[in-house]
């Protein structure tokens, strides 16, 4: 089988797994569709051009576990067609995320948004790490300090990282959008982060996650998940706790720490910590008979 059928065919299963989880519409940029209308070259001719899309053979990602809502990701080279590639230098983890944060530091593709920050949060913790939490965007909080999660709803993320046996420092943190999204009039309070400006920004944590390789993610409630998966159509309270792809990488939905704190019920605390024991699972972790028992009820 050609390089290119390889690709045709992995493109045509990300569709069909879309389209098996509830999606109608894709979007396209007019540049894919004009590159999907031209004539397809011969083998040997594809060989000896310069086309802008050089596909190369990707193995395909491991199948997830039966009790997974499969959502896998097509091979790198075809979502570039979708979405901006940020490139980025350095021999190692660490200085690759250097690079990448001197170029975030001074975007401002969101006009509005590069206008009303205080500071880019741009993200921390290790690149070197097996574990990385995804949140949705900066609050009032994080824009004054310049690091993601450390408000109220950072603080019991914190405690539930430490609970799992990680310090802070051991995981990466960052978020879809690394500013915080402007509040025109308000003196306080925080709004979500719009569709688009999650699409314009979601380049950064793409790379990011690139650089970190993790072994598993965490989605921080549903503006987070829907920022990585646009085409999900089910709630966060649906797919939380069942394991998606992201990019070839295990995906795992869950509440935000801001939602158990304002329902901080015992129900809604054993849910979040029931998501991370599977990541935990996912990771090789051990797993004392007390950890599983945290917020049982009697």
């Amino acid at each position: 089988m050609s390089s290119f059928q390889e690709a045709l065919d992995a493109t045509i299963g990300y569709l069909e797994s879309l389209k098996r989880a509830g999606v109608t519409h894709v979007a396209v940029r007019r540049e894919t569709l004009e590159a999907l209308d031209r004539p397809v070259a011969p083998p040997a001719a594809r060989a000896a051009s310069s086309a802008p899309y050089a596909i190369r053979h990707t193995s395909p990602a491991a199948a997830p576990q039966p009790a997974s809502i499969a959502v896998p990701a097509p091979c790198a080279e075809v979502q570039d067609m979708f979405a901006e590639r940020i490139r980025y230098t350095g021999a190692t983890k660490a200085e690759k995320m250097a690079s990448l944060r001197e170029q975030a530091l001074v975007c401002a593709k969101c006009k509005h948004l590069a206008a009303s920050r205080t500071q880019v949060v741009f993200g921390v913790g290790n690149p070197e790490t097996e574990l990385m939490f995804v949140g949705e965007a900066p609050g009032a909080d994080e824009d004054a300090q310049g690091e993601p999660f450390v408000g109220r709803a950072g603080q019991l993320l914190t405690k539930i990282i430490q609970t799992m046996g990680f310090n802070r420092a051991d995981v990466y943190i960052g978020n879809v959008l690394k500013c915080r999204p402007d509040t025109p009039g308000a003196q306080s309070g925080n709004r979500a982060p719009t569709d688009a400006e999650m699409k314009t920004c979601l380049p950064w944590l793409q790379a990011q996650i690139e650089i970190i390789q993790p072994k598993v993610i965490v989605a921080l409630g549903a503006v987070a998940l829907r920022g990585l998966i646009p085409e999900l159509s089910a709630g966060i309270t649906r797919l939380r706790g069942n394991w998606l792809l992201y990019r070839g990488v295990p995906l795992m939905p869950t509440y935000h720490p801001a939602y158990v704190l304002r329902a901080y019920t015992l129900e809604n605390r054993r849910a979040i910590w029931e998501d991370m024991l599977k990541v935990l699972e996912k990771l090789g972790r051990p797993i004392t008979p007390k950890m599983r028992n945290y917020f049982k009820s009697a």
